[in-house]
């Protein structure tokens, strides 16, 4: 698979990630076949695999999708040694409810805990700050990721659902290697807000979440007439052209679309070899 530099970390990873929140929310699949998964995108040749302290079912359940991760690395057959897993922290899960947690004392707990579920062996590969909490100001709250890395708990640092400057404030606090926000055909706001140019500028990884626009929307693909007819000429899911959109519309996206099933991840990693021209990332832009 083509690769991709790490913001300027010198760390190379697969040009298509997995996002693994799907295998650990209330939904999830049993963990046999959470396992498959992985293990099928490592033989696909994915480097890069995305999660968070809070994909889980709830707060009892903090850290599941770390710790399943850590597990398939720890079963699989191959070598996973280049696996790098870039995990979050900062959000909470009462009754299964997202808030946001920027209090510095819990983000040095939890990036202690993420550690230890990570295996506790080595450095967290990427540590990002999943979402802003205005109680506590940027500074604040990435000071323990600041620390983490002169611990050696974490190797990078990331954040998540930022503004162009919120990225400048987290920059003045610690080295930052990628950024994580929405980006989908439905949600285009990377390429308005500046994010997405920052990013390129400072030579950042930007890592789009809900790329096909989440459970909800992720079904309408079909109706974007441009989307349909790609995926029929160039005979690929419309999941693949939205995919290879993404990529076509900068060279630091890296997607991490989520699976939970063998069969979503062989799919997605087929994005790697589809092109788009001009004109058709054009036609797309036009519908969306």
């Amino acid at each position: 698979m083509e690769t991709k530099q790490l913001g300027k970390s010198g760390v190379y990873v697969s040009a298509i990630a997995l996002g693994g929140m799907p295998m650990s929310l209330s939904s999830r699949p049993p963990e046999s076949e959470s396992l498959q998964v992985i293990h099928r995108a490592l033989d696909l040749g994915v480097t890069f695999i995305d999660t968070a302290d809070s994909y889980c079912k709830d707060e009892s359940d903090k850290h599941h999708n770390e710790k399943l991760i850590h597990k398939a690395l720890q079963t699989y057959n191959g070598d996973a040694s280049n696996v790098v897993v870039a995990t979050k922290g900062g959000l909470m899960r009462p009754n299964g409810n997202w808030t946001r947690n920027g209090n510095p004392e819990h983000l040095r707990k939890t990036i202690k805990e993420s550690f230890q579920a990570l295996g506790g062996n080595k450095p967290i590969d990427v540590w990002q700050y999943h979402s802003p909490d205005p109680d506590y100001t940027i500074e604040e709250a990435l000071t323990p990721a600041k620390e983490a890395v002169k611990e050696g708990l974490i190797r990078f640092v990331g954040v998540s659902n930022f503004s162009v400057e919120q990225i400048k404030q987290a920059q003045d606090v610690v080295e930052i290697v990628s950024v994580q926000n929405q980006y989908s055909p439905w949600y285009r706001q990377p390429e308005k807000d500046g994010v997405l140019k920052y990013c390129e500028q400072q030579q950042l990884t930007f890592l789009p979440w809900s790329p096909f626009g989440g459970s909800r929307r992720h079904s309408d693909l079909q109706d974007i007439k441009a989307i349909a007819q790609l995926a029929s000429y160039k005979g690929v899911s419309v999941y693949c052209i939205v995919l290879a959109w993404l990529r076509s519309k900068s060279p630091c996206i890296l997607p991490i679309p989520g699976a939970s099933k063998v069969s979503s991840i062989e799919d997605s990693v087929r994005a790697a070899d589809v092109k788009l021209s001009d004109d058709e990332v054009q036609r797309i832009d036009r519908e969306t």
